[in-house]
């Protein structure tokens, strides 16, 4: 248990959920590609008075007093972020993805800019142009896909024809639920067909990049580069934007004063620690054993028929079309899943024809139970676990034997930052 009794005994209902919500983590399996667990330090950072102090502005240049020591911990975190990525500039004030990634359109592109981007149901983010989001409105985004006949991949000859077509300001690749590493020499040859600017949003697959199982776009020549910093990062909530040094002046205008006000510190001093993190040898092992997890999942899942977007995994995640392989929609496999103590997200499939909310699959991923020292023959057992969930024709009473099964499995693999009294 991170927390002590002045929660307790200043709210006992907010006390009450988060003990509770502590039992759900130690206790049960993480699956979600995008949730890990931070360690004690970055609690502890997240936690401290840094939670007190405004800070508008950048090291040097605050609005008010009193920032030496912010300035202290922004200048620490930007400068292992450039180390660890090889970027010439690093702004670490977003306060998540989604802003990340709006600073950077409206810092550098006009409103009615074009921008070539991935389409939402081949895995993009809903920030990468979908019709739903404020940015699919105030942007022209052209939304290039997968091709299902050729393993999920991205085809080139798709993407130049587009670009030629539309002439983009900003060719963007990255994505929320594509099971493949990025082939950034093949995006940036397009970019620079038309004089696009390039940008690569890696918020799921930064922690992998900096562990070096992953191809890094900022040593491709990438213009930009956004990451989230929790994910596989293992850090707080939070976004990063790294940049070559021309786009440093327009990216931070863009995130203060244009988009934010004062940045969380309490938030940035945790990011400094967990970059730290990310700079020794055991996060190197780390991303390799997150990859090694993946693979193992996958091929367990495909060996007892399930079908999985792209065939397979070459990152952290992996997407099950459940309807082909279990005759169940997304929702109900979610659903189903989280009352065994698995905890998955329901996910629209490639040109889903099913909607958003009963979609026709369901995500997972290996980070948090890779942080929480599970390896290969793990990954074989969680996939049992799941396809006995996904195949079960039993009422709830089969469901709640696996959980206990689950259950009893997850206490041999501790979760940092929670003690055992906290179950």
């Amino acid at each position: 248990m991170f927390f002590d009794e002045a929660l307790r005994d200043t709210d006992e209902a907010v006390y009450d959920a988060l003990v509770n919500e502590e039992k759900r983590q130690v206790l049960g399996l993480e699956l979600i590609p995008s949730e890990n667990y931070v360690s004690p330090a970055v609690l502890e950072a997240l936690g401290s008075a840094f939670t007190n102090k405004y800070s508008e502005g950048y090291p040097g240049k605050r609005y008010y007093g009193g920032n030496e020591f912010t300035d202290v911990i922004e200048n620490l975190a930007r400068d292992r972020a450039k180390d660890i990525f090889g970027a010439e500039h690093v702004n670490v004030q977003p306060l998540s993805g989604s802003p990340m990634n709006q600073a950077v359109y409206l810092g550098l592109l006009e409103p009615g800019d074009t921008i070539l981007g991935m389409d939402l149901s081949h895995g993009g983010h809903l920030t990468h142009g979908a019709p739903v989001s404020h940015m699919g409105k105030l942007f022209n985004f052209i939304r290039y896909k997968t091709d299902p006949n050729d393993g999920g991949k991205i085809s080139e000859d798709e993407l130049m024809a587009l670009a030629k077509e539309h002439q983009p300001k900003l060719v963007l690749c990255g994505h929320s639920s594509y099971p493949r590493d990025l082939d950034y020499a093949m995006f940036k040859r397009v970019a620079d067909s038309v004089g696009a600017l390039t940008m690569a949003d890696v918020s799921h697959i930064g922690g992998l990049i900096a562990a070096g199982v992953l191809r890094n776009p900022i040593t491709e020549g990438f213009d930009i580069m956004t990451t989230t910093t929790h994910k596989t990062l293992r850090g707080p909530r939070g976004g990063m934007i790294l940049c070559k040094k021309k786009f440093a002046k327009d990216i931070d205008k863009s995130v203060f004063p244009g988009l934010q006000g004062g940045p969380h510190m309490n938030q940035v001093a945790a990011v400094a620690v967990s970059l730290l993190e990310a700079m020794q040898p055991e996060f190197k092992e780390y991303g390799k054993q997150v990859v090694a997890n993946a693979a193992t999942l996958a091929d367990s899942l495909k060996a007892s028929g399930a079908t999985l977007v792209t065939g397979g995994t070459e990152n952290h995640m992996i997407v099950i079309n459940t309807v082909e392989s279990f005759s169940i929609d997304g929702h109900t496999a979610q659903e189903a899943l989280d009352t065994a103590g698995i905890t998955v997200n329901k996910q629209i499939i490639p040109d889903d024809p099913n909607p958003p909310m009963k979609p026709s699959g369901v995500r997972l991923g290996t980070p948090a139970l890779t942080t929480r020292g599970m390896k290969e023959a793990e990954m074989e057992q969680v996939a049992a676990f799941m396809v006995r969930v996904l195949s079960s024709t039993e009422s709830g009473e089969e469901l709640s034997k696996i959980r206990e099964e689950v259950e009893g499995f997850c206490d041999k693999f501790p979760v940092p930052g929670i003690t055992p009294e906290s179950k």
